[in-house]
């Protein structure tokens, strides 16, 4: 065969080839349609949208999704109220109101305690081991086994780090100083300060302030600086106390109601995991960055910032370790996933004191010297 011939024959299958492919090609485009349908879904926010950085997860989650479908898979984000209050997220991906929610799982800790490990418990993990667990540890698929007896499937939503311990009108200076004080918290804690002989009292972020204002509660915690400041309590509590130690980090969660989670096709479910796992990280990273600046705003105030005591702190240890006995006792899937963080725990704060500890405090020192 010449060399023409070749190039003759070559051409005729090059282009018998493209024509194949173009029928190919033709043929598979309904089926790859059909791994991306077009679907409008719902999500509500448990935050108001004032907090821009807690309820702007909600907003970096829709917008990622959006753009690994080509917009083939819109979620639109509602704020509290907007569909159903901020405290019922959950109730309505529940019972398929909705489809999906952003809240804090803890708010829920009244239906079964165990909910109160999606989000923090006290004394309990920071923000890395909580991720550690979550992510690596088996912590999301021990959390979605329990959150399958609600029609729930949970994933990270963000996080805020070690929070603040609040805005009080009196100071607290020994564990009594707790009794018969009113105070927004949420969570697991609210059984703590029960048993300190505090009033807690479960109130979404946008009620806070009216209720401290007016003297409904005496207390209230939320944050930290970032968010408070934005709230404006500084203008009606002026002690503000750290650390919150209800709360070393606070886990928010992505809730999707079970059976459209499963309906779901997998391309979707891992983009919805990418998704929620990129609004995790961007939550913590902007608190990290906007904290430092609106604490120092908050000081210049005149906001009093105070440490808890150490006679304080233990006597809230106490009384958690005595929540956590009493309710393991009465709740076996309260007791495996406690179990289960308690390894954590106890294994990352003995790594975390020797390398990570020493050099923060190293630093910190240099800061106070004004070298940093």
């Amino acid at each position: 065969m010449t060399g023409s011939m070749k190039r003759r024959k070559f051409l005729k299958g090059a282009i018998a080839g493209g024509a194949g492919a173009a029928v190919a090609t033709a043929v598979a485009a309904p089926a790859i349609a059909q791994t991306k349908p077009a679907l409008d879904w719902r999500i509500v926010s448990s935050f108001p949208p004032s907090l821009g950085t807690i309820y702007g997860a909600a907003e970096v989650f829709a917008k990622a999704v959006a753009d690994m479908t080509d917009n083939r898979f819109q979620i639109q984000v509602f704020a509290p109220r907007e569909i159903v209050p901020g405290l019922s997220a959950a109730d309505a991906v529940s019972n398929g109101s909705v489809e999906s929610c952003h809240t804090a799982s803890y708010y829920y800790w009244g239906k079964d305690p165990t909910f109160a490990f999606g989000t923090a418990v006290p004394f309990g993990l920071n923000y890395r081991m909580q991720n550690a667990w979550m992510y690596d540890g088996g912590g999301i698929d021990l959390m979605n086994a329990f959150y399958a007896r609600f029609n729930i499937f949970g994933l990270p939503g963000g996080n805020t780090g070690t929070q603040m311990g609040g805005w009080y009108r009196k100071e607290i200076n020994t564990p009594e100083d707790w009794r018969g004080l009113k105070i927004r918290i949420g969570g697991l804690a609210g059984a703590v300060m029960s048993k300190l002989g505090a009033v807690p009292q479960q109130i979404s972020g946008g009620d806070v302030y009216p209720a401290l204002e007016k003297g409904t509660i005496d207390a209230a915690e939320w944050v930290g600086p970032y968010d408070d400041e934005k709230l404006g309590f500084s203008k009606v509590a002026k002690y503000y106390y750290y650390p919150g130690w209800w709360e070393g980090q606070a886990m928010l969660s992505f809730f999707f109601n079970l059976q459209k989670w499963n309906e779901l096709p997998k391309t979707y479910q891992a983009i919805v995991r990418s998704a929620a796992s990129l609004a995790d990280r961007k939550m913590m990273a902007r608190y990290d960055l906007l904290n430092p600046p609106a604490l120092r705003t908050l000081a210049i105030g005149g906001a009093e910032l105070r440490p808890f005591s150490e006679a304080v702190l233990d006597a809230c240890f106490k009384a958690s370790n005595e929540v956590f006995d009493e309710i393991s006792a009465e709740n076996a899937e309260f007791k495996k996933v406690f179990e289960a963080m308690k390894v954590v725990r106890a294994e990352d704060f003995l790594w975390f004191q020797l390398a990570e500890h020493t050099f923060d405090t190293y630093m910190m020192i240099q800061q106070r010297k004004g070298l940093v």
